[in-house]
């Protein structure tokens, strides 16, 4: 077990890198779906299905990764997931039927969801030790490499076959996982999250029920996916607002993730300090009510620029929220409670462009996309009510 500052620092090195490799390697991938749709022949409808296979593969590898973490370790369990995401994400311009794909896909999504579970797991098991809020620099890093692989998969498109695209991705991820894995492996988590519920060292809270236990930390999965849900509506129909509705050019259009994203991003990077400075309670409270009136902004605003600015806010607003969530979930109740919080946040991304969809053919994308701040209400309400149920 690792006492020393050097080997926490060590370890934080190394989960931040699995952070960014998961990033970086479904960006990557989801930058040549469009190719590998030509490719393969696929309708929409087709692919459709298909892409139902990383969903499938989360959200059932998701319920499952926390017994795992508890049987063998958040950080054995967050390197095998590592080498299966990194050989998963070259197999897709293999494929030459749809079946076939969603197979490969089904097996990269159960790759996906199994190594968020087990390093925010991980994660949780640092945030103990260092006694820092530190969670939320582990997402900033998945947002960077979010970008980085979006945007290397921009800048390689034309060039590059998606077969060799995503060949160089899972090498880069064996090569990411080979460096990094080490490190893990060497040392067992420093400071297991301890059920509050058990917790020796907080008698007050050693006698709450476990069913109100599981009932925090389903609170807390709520608040995950209210973000999550922003998160998936923003990629998915951000840009087509501000061309549809306020008659944006398509490379202007794109922006609106951007901004959202980078801002997003920005938000994470500073977050560690936020917490320090507000603590869990009133940074999710305050992020929930920036991320509400910046989405109004964004969505209802009739200029484009205001529009911008109102999807950098929700980018700000929502930055910190799922990352405090997971923490809070771990803290309660150990990587059981980051699969939970994990899987309502993947639902959340799954359930929001579908319903905003929905709610767009019947009054409009604008008002569909006033949901958005409704559920970062809904998280303010929650983090109001929540505040002193876990010690920050």
């Amino acid at each position: 077990m690792p006492g020393t500052s050097r080997d926490l620092t060590r370890l934080r090195t190394a989960i931040t890198a699995f952070f960014a490799l998961d990033g970086f390697l479904f960006a990557g991938w989801v930058v040549r779906i469009p190719a590998i749709k030509h490719q393969s022949g696929a309708s929409a409808g087709d692919l459709g299905l298909a892409l139902l296979g990383v969903s499938a593969g989360a959200v059932v590898t998701m319920t499952l990764t926390g017994r795992l973490c508890r049987r063998y370790g958040s950080h054995q369990v967050t390197v095998v997931c590592a080498v299966l995401l990194s050989l998963s994400v070259a197999l897709p311009p293999l494929t030459h039927s749809v079946l076939a794909l969603g197979a490969v896909l089904l097996t990269f999504g159960a790759a996906y969801g199994g190594i968020n579970v087990a390093f925010n797991s991980a994660a949780v098991d640092l945030v103990t030790a260092l006694r820092r809020p530190i969670m939320p620099s582990f997402h900033a890093a998945f947002s960077l490499g979010g970008m980085v692989g979006a945007g290397l998969g921009g800048l390689v498109a034309g060039a590059l076959s998606p077969t060799l695209h995503l060949a160089g991705l899972a090498v880069v991820g064996l090569l990411v996982t080979a460096v990094a894995a080490p490190t893990l492996l060497r040392h067992e988590p420093p400071s297991a999250p301890t059920p509050i519920s058990s917790a020796p060292s907080a008698p007050e809270t050693s006698r709450r029920p476990q069913g109100r236990v599981r009932g925090l930390v389903i609170v807390f999965g709520l608040i995950a996916g209210c973000t999550a849900y922003g998160e998936g509506a923003m990629a998915d129909w951000g840009a087509l607002h501000l061309e549809q509705d306020l008659d944006a050019s398509s490379g202007v259009a794109a922006l609106g993730y951007t901004c959202f994203a980078l801002a997003m991003t920005i938000g994470r990077l500073s977050g560690t300090a936020l917490l320090e400075r507000l603590g869990h309670g009133r940074t999710v409270v305050a992020g929930g009510a920036t991320a509400a009136a910046g989405m109004l902004l964004g969505s209802l605003a009739p200029s484009l620029w205001a529009a911008l600015l109102g999807f950098a806010v929700t980018g700000l607003g929502l930055a910190n929220l799922f990352p405090v969530a997971v923490e809070r979930a771990g803290t309660l109740a150990g990587p059981s409670g980051v699969a939970t919080a994990s899987t309502f946040g993947y639902g959340g991304m799954l359930l929001g462009p579908p319903a905003i969809g929905f709610m767009a053919d019947w009054p409009s994308l604008p008002v569909a996309l006033t949901s958005v701040a409704v559920l970062a209400a809904i998280a303010t309400l929650i983090g109001v009510a929540t505040r002193r149920a876990v010690p920050n």
